[in-house]
């Protein structure tokens, strides 16, 4: 008999053997398989986060130590995000085609190798190509890891499981800067410095290599679009030691092809509120983030690098952590696309606030206050359910396909806000930035309308309707 992490119990009985996989995956009750396959996702996600933002530090150093040029400072800073682009889309698509399990294992040694081999770097160029390199497995992660636990989701918990994987992302934001002020205290020389930081972020994709290259076949996957549902209802039986039980009924769709994908108005329309709101929301986000250490010496000029890198940690810690905490235990409550919406018009009036009241980008305490509070709004809303809406939305011959393209195009925006927000600061003001952020977000809220809700919904049910659905729980035979 297996015990539940609701503190129910499941056996070879409990669930009823005429039922599909994909009925069976939908109502298993919420169980410790869940849990071990969003970690395996989920610190994978913890690579991305701490390398894509571990960088904006190690750049303060890198750029004294190598005497850079602007331009290079912000491509060195953009990089990895446009080779997210790429990653995204080529894995997101060959995940449909191959399997999601072949990509999976995959990406993660990219990370790994591309994270090891900026710490060797020898020169800029060989830097910003490791960069590359490593911005190419994260893209692939980013569809990957978000279908892999969406799939494997019942339907009335998917929400809160897909944003414990993207929540990993806090723990990146936190360990960041911790292994940034550790080395900066410690009188480290700043190139043994920078290169530190950078090679530390081999190792959490490093951890979870093995599990990845273990975990089965995304079931659905397997079921709906190869057609081994025997072969997967025996594999799911197994990993989830009779947790998910259901009738093998061969069925094959096969993956969507590109052409019926893109001349499909639904899926036009779908690609339009995911890939858009995710471009806002990352050219916002990381353009506040990477370049959080230079907005705060800007706010208070007198403060040195190891000030602003502890404030900026303070700002996660205080901000950032409790809303990604909020998210995941309230998204399938309050409903995705809603959550999504409430973030983005949030941070909308928080950048309005900071950019026109005057002098408050001059003081500090209000300013952080404020600042804070759009911290927590971006992981209380979108900077989640952006991650989690295109596991749901698409159909599983084309989800990582659309999942790839919307966080390619989100990684775009990222990339541009990174390059374009110091340039945009010099000439705008860090207030004048911070309006047209604002004006973002309300775009952002505005594009989310187009999506529909599909919280509580069963995954498979891509055309499912709108309305409030009947969540049936696991019967005991």
């Amino acid at each position: 008999m297996e015990h539940c992490v609701d503190g129910s119990t499941a056996s070879s009985t409990t669930a009823p053997s005429h039922r599909t996989l994909g009925e069976a995956l939908d109502e298993a009750p919420l169980s410790l398989f869940h849990l071990k396959a969003a970690f395996t996702a989920a610190m994978g996600f913890f690579t991305d986060a701490y390398d894509l933002f571990i960088i904006g530090v190690a750049l303060v150093l890198i750029k004294g130590e190598w005497h850079l040029s602007a331009v290079q400072t912000s491509f060195l800073g953009g990089a990895t995000l446009l080779a997210t682009l790429v990653g995204a889309l080529v894995f997101g698509r060959v995940a449909d085609i191959l399997g999601r399990t072949r990509v999976y294992g995959l990406v993660a040694g990219i990370m790994a190798l591309g994270a090891f081999a900026t710490a060797l770097a020898p020169s800029y160029l060989w830097l910003v190509a490791f960069r590359f390199v490593l911005g190419i497995g994260i893209g692939g992660d980013y569809p990957v890891s978000a279908v892999m636990a969406s799939e494997y989701a019942n339907r009335e918990r998917r929400g809160l499981l897909v944003s414990l994987v993207f929540s990993s992302q806090a723990a990146g934001l936190i360990i960041g800067p911790v292994v940034a002020l550790a080395l900066l205290a410690s009188g480290v020389n700043h190139e043994l410095a920078w290169r530190l930081m950078l090679g530390l972020g081999a190792l959490p994709a490093l951890s979870v290599l093995y599990l990845r290259i273990k975990t089965p076949e995304s079931p659905r996957y397997a079921a709906q679009v190869q057609g081994r549902e025997t072969e997967a209802t025996a594999a799911m039986e197994k990993y989830t030691r009779g947790v998910v039980r259901a009738a093998a009924e061969g069925n094959a769709a096969g993956p969507t092809s590109l052409r019926a994908f893109f001349t499909d108005r639904k899926s036009l329309l779908l690609i339009l509120g995911t890939a858009g709101s995710w471009f806002l929301l990352d050219y916002v986000y990381y353009g506040n983030t990477i370049s959080a250490p230079v907005i705060l010496r800007g706010v208070a000029p007198g403060a040195n690098l190891l000030q602003s890198t502890a404030w900026t940690l303070i700002i996660f810690a205080l901000f950032a952590v409790p809303g990604y905490v909020f998210a995941f235990l309230t998204v399938d409550r309050i409903g995705h696309r809603r959550l999504q919406w409430i973030g983005f018009l949030a941070m909308a009036v928080c950048f309005g606030l900071i950019g026109f009241i005057p002098g408050l980008t001059h003081v500090i305490v209000p300013f952080l206050l404020i600042y804070g509070i759009s911290y927590f709004f971006t992981e209380f809303g979108p900077n989640v359910t952006t991650f989690l809406i295109p596991t749901e939305v698409f159909g599983v011959g084309e989800r990582t396909t659309g999942h790839g393209i919307a966080a390619g195009v989100g990684k775009l925006g990222a990339f541009l806000g990174v390059f374009l927000f110091p340039v945009l600061s010099s000439a705008l003001g860090l207030g004048g930035v911070l309006i047209f952020c604002s004006g973002l977000g309300v775009a952002g809220a505005l594009l989310t309308r187009v999506l529909p809700e599909k919280s509580g919904h069963s995954l498979d049910a891509a055309s499912a309707p709108e309305t409030a659905p009947v969540l049936v729980a696991e019967s005991a035979a």
